[in-house]
């Protein structure tokens, strides 16, 4: 059986983060490892509290599971210290993994910033020249290039700005394009988009995550670059098309267990 780890800050309402990816590489057929890099206390509606673990915690979880059961992917999302991001990058390194995708993510869903400003830095420096694939969204990768991103012309510069820059393929999210949902991937110096529909649907707290996690499942798998985002594509775009909703009223509420448990039918 393929396996992946997911490195990432725990959600306490289930729809993002390690509980979104768990259940992501679950459903796709890969056994779900885990290093927790923070506690938080939040819902679909904001981020209440961040508790990090230790820089030497975290290393140890990293250990013990490339000491005993070596994924085949790792999904790197929630990092929010440049100490935490310095420890992973080197214990990546020392293991020589493989399959690495970095979602790096800055801000929440709901708005709520979980990297801070230091981290930036290192997040660039350490982490992303050791990625496969890196998934920014448009504000991410605004940060990432130094550009401003308004239109596919800017993505694709953006893109391949980043992708130079790095060593990675890049796969620039367009969900907060005002035009469409499309997304760009630069990988080995060509362009493809990902075209997509915009769904309207406001249960999308755990998006990132979950395609993310999805991605470096199919990459666990064998999949090329391209097949791996594909039907990492189909899948979360079923799951907002479902339009389902784990609500009671008070609110948008996430729509990730729904979607997991969708396909598992």
């Amino acid at each position: 059986m393929r396996t992946a780890l997911s490195i990432a800050g725990s959600d306490s309402s289930g729809g993002a983060g390690i509980q979104a990816d768990l259940k992501t590489i679950t459903l796709h057929g890969v056994f779900a490892m885990s290093a927790v890099t923070a506690l938080t206390a939040q819902n679909t509606t904001g981020v209440r509290a961040i508790l990090e673990v230790s820089p030497d915690f975290l290393k140890q979880q990293i250990d013990a599971v490339f000491e005993d059961i070596f994924p085949d992917a790792v999904k790197i999302g929630m990092v929010a210290s440049s100490e935490l991001i310095a420890v992973i990058a080197e214990r990546l390194r020392y293991f020589k993994a493989r399959n690495i995708v970095v979602d790096p993510v800055m801000v929440s869903t709901s708005g709520s910033r979980l990297l801070k400003n230091d981290a930036v830095e290192v997040l660039q420096r350490e982490l992303l020249p050791l990625a496969a694939l890196v998934t920014p969204n448009i504000p991410e990768a605004e940060v990432l290039s130094g550009m401003t991103i308004l239109n596919k012309e800017d993505m694709m510069q953006a893109a391949e700005k980043i992708s130079s820059s790095y060593g990675c393929a890049v796969l620039l999210k367009g969900g907060h394009s005002v035009s469409d949902a499309d997304d760009l991937l630069y990988h080995n110096g060509k362009c493809r988009w990902f075209e997509g529909k915009r769904i309207d649907n406001p249960n999308t707290h755990g998006t990132g995550c979950t395609l993310s996690s999805a991605i470096a499942a199919n990459l666990a798998k064998g999949h090329d670059m391209e097949t791996a985002i594909l039907l990492a594509k189909e899948y979360i775009s079923g799951a907002l098309a479902a339009m389902l909703d784990l609500g009671n009223g008070s609110g948008p509420m996430n729509h990730a267990f729904d979607l997991n448990s969708r396909f598992a039918e």
